[in-house]
């Protein structure tokens, strides 16, 4: 960041122009990183003036990125990296009022035009950006009625609404979590992302195993196994129950780049547990490849259990 006669100049702000960037993603990534580095880094010594920044970043990634290919996936992993940083710096500045709302604003009309839908995930940290149950529950008195109408059974009203994830971020932040589940109700098409929100609000209200039957009943076409194992394991680990934890979800919700890396997820989230009872029950999910455990058993120093494979 630069400053002209005593104002703040964002380097980042003339790279990121609408179609800045051509199909090519690696240079559009490479650029999002500096961007988040340079907003950082301001960040450190001034909070508010780190905020600022990253508002503005992310009111022009998605224009500046409309050109670019996102088929591998890299593109928007990055961004999505650099939304989870940002948020954390917006929602940290000591500020309120006009001016966080003024940026929430700025956030949501950024989002509701996000044609390429690179800041689509912004909607999952509502709450956060919101910074206060009392801002967080002003939003969700505003969001809910559109849910509502989005989610009717008259095809004149209901539609998609770019603002449902917010909407339940809020309603979490603002502590109201029965109104969650009673929302959830009227979802015509219920989809997992959105019934995640029901898992928290039931575990952070106290009631784990209802927690765990909502994510069991969300199993279906659309679902996701990984995901729905996922949540129900961090319910369980929450509430101290580990070996069931462990017995029920565990192996299919800890998945990595590799064998190696599963396994080592494993360990971590599961440190009581013997390694030669963690890799032997990690081989017994891939039966017909037990020797691709091979390597993980080496690496790890399971010797004995490596020969056998």
């Amino acid at each position: 960041m630069k400053e002209t006669s005593g104002n703040p100049r964002w380097e980042f702000v003339r790279r990121f122009r609408r179609g800045a960037f051509g199909w090519k993603s690696e240079p559009a990534i490479q650029r999002v990183r500096q961007a988040v580095s340079e907003i950082k880094k301001v960040a450190r010594r001034d909070p508010v003036l780190g905020a600022e920044g990253a508002v503005l970043f992310l009111e022009r990634v998605s224009p500046a990125l409309e050109h670019v290919d996102s088929s591998s996936g890299a593109i928007g992993t990055a961004v999505n990296h650099a939304i989870e940083e940002l948020v954390a710096i917006i929602a940290r500045a000591p500020v309120g009022g006009t001016e966080r709302e003024g940026w929430l604003d700025r956030l949501w009309d950024a989002h509701a035009n996000d044609e390429v839908p690179y800041i689509e995930r912004l909607g999952d940290f509502w709450g956060d950006l919101c910074a206060s149950p009392e801002t967080a529950s002003a939003w969700a008195d505003r969001l809910v009625p559109i849910v509502e109408m989005a989610w009717s059974p008259d095809p004149e009203r209901r539609g998609f609404f770019h603002g449902t994830m917010a909407c339940f971020s809020a309603l979490f932040r603002a502590g109201r979590h029965e109104e969650i589940v009673a929302l959830l109700e009227k979802d015509p098409l219920p989809w997992w992302p959105y019934r995640e929100w029901g898992v928290r609000a039931l575990a952070a209200l106290g009631r784990p195993d209802e927690a765990i039957r909502f994510a069991e009943a969300s199993r279906g076409r659309n679902d996701s196994p990984v995901a729905i194992a996922a949540a129900c394991e961090e319910v369980l680990l929450a509430s101290g129950r580990v070996e069931e934890a462990y017995r029920r979800y565990a192996l299919q919700a800890t998945r990595g780049t590799s064998y190696l890396a599963t396994y080592r997820a494993l360990a971590r989230k599961y440190p009581r547990k013997r390694p030669e009872e963690l890799l032997g029950d990690l081989v017994a999910t891939t039966p017909g490849d037990e020797g691709k455990w091979f390597a993980t058993a080496k690496e790890v120093g399971l010797f004995d259990e490596a020969i056998r494979l």
